[in-house]
């Protein structure tokens, strides 16, 4: 993996970043997941192999820092990964966003609108504040009472249900950096980031998990002018259930907007 030292955090990222001619595209991933884990399969994919794909661990998630003097927030993640994408100075560049990492590549589109961003692709992202199932359960705990036995709570709860693979991605994450960004997600951003979607004047998608519909969104954000896309034969875990739909889907979406 190759790393990036950030002077103004003192933390290290880690990513992949597989070669290719085409377009690049940054992946960002979900709460208690990481890059690592969930993508290597979908940039491995036929057609998605040609773009340089580079494959971020957040701090806190799998293979990067976990410093405790991090906010863990949306936007302090969001400055983060802007300040890597810059020093990567790749030119043209896709973003894609799953779930709470959708939130986070809203943010950071905002911020490099106008510096190469070609078109942001979300799957099943978060667009609004209150978070979501997980991300409530875990804001739940606080802090203390999360880190000592909330965490470890939903890890054997994870694998009960037979998930896993988020298990295996919540084992790597720190405790500390999921319950703060359950937190952000749940107090939200003023621009909320839908309105920060609606405003960007790149190409824009966002992906349903076809096991996810019927979801009152996809109406709502086809009339905002928003391309949908469906992954078929999965849900919200997407990159997992189904890696090359998930690619495909990728595709369609950077040749759209080329």
């Amino acid at each position: 993996m190759k790393e990036f030292q950030d002077t103004q955090s003192g933390a290290t990222l880690r990513y992949h970043d597989l070669p290719g001619d085409g377009t690049p595209i940054v992946f960002i991933h979900g709460l208690g997941c990481a890059s690592s884990l969930d993508y290597p399969q979908v940039a491995a994919a036929p057609g998605l192999d040609r773009h340089r794909r580079i494959l971020i661990d957040m701090l806190g998630s799998g293979f990067s820092d976990q410093p405790d003097t991090f906010s863990y927030t949306i936007d302090a993640h969001a400055a983060l990964l802007a300040r890597l994408i810059q020093d990567l100075a790749l030119g043209a560049f896709f973003l894609f966003g799953h779930s709470m990492g959708g939130a986070v590549a809203t943010n950071v589109a905002t911020r490099l609108e106008d510096q190469g961003l070609q078109g942001l692709i979300l799957s099943e992202a978060n667009l609004d504040a209150g978070g979501g199932f997980f991300s409530q359960q875990i804001a739940a705990y606080s802090e203390a009472d999360y880190l000592k036995v909330g965490h470890s709570r939903l890890i054997q709860s994870s694998r009960a249900e037979g998930n896993g693979n988020w298990a295996a991605g919540l084992a790597t994450s720190a405790p500390l950096a999921i319950h703060r960004v359950a937190q952000s997600l749940i107090a939200g951003q003023l621009p909320s980031w839908r309105e920060r979607l609606y405003a960007l004047s790149v190409s824009k998608t966002y992906l349903f998990g076809e096991h996810s519909l019927p979801d009152p969104d996809k109406a709502i954000l086809d009339a905002a002018s928003i391309d949908i896309g469906i992954v078929p034969d999965a849900g919200h875990s997407m990159a997992w259930e189904n890696p090359q739909g998930l690619a495909d889907a990728l595709l369609t979406a950077i040749q759209r907007a080329d």
